[in-house]
């Protein structure tokens, strides 16, 4: 348990635990808020979507919560562009 004003750590969120629609909920809000340039080769959003699935599935990728923002992100252990 943490002290009063000590800042909270991320909790993983494993994806398994979360419905279908909350998970791609996640996925698509990472995917529009980490932008468009994707190198020489663009995504659609279903695309993008499902190699984030893939990571994810891969162990690559992780679900964090942040209790100090409140907010959901994914993080990407290798972020290279295929």
């Amino acid at each position: 348990m943490s002290e009063p004003g000590e800042p909270l750590e991320p909790v993983e969120i494993p994806y398994a635990a979360l419905s279908s629609e909350a998970l791609r909920g996640v996925i698509e809000a990472f995917v529009l808020r980490e932008g468009t340039d994707y190198g020489e080769r663009e995504f659609t959003l279903a695309q993008k979507g499902a190699q984030i699935l893939a990571q994810l599935h891969r162990g690559e990728a992780r679900i964090l919560y942040d209790p100090a923002s409140e907010t959901v992100t994914i993080d990407i252990a290798a972020r290279s562009r295929t």
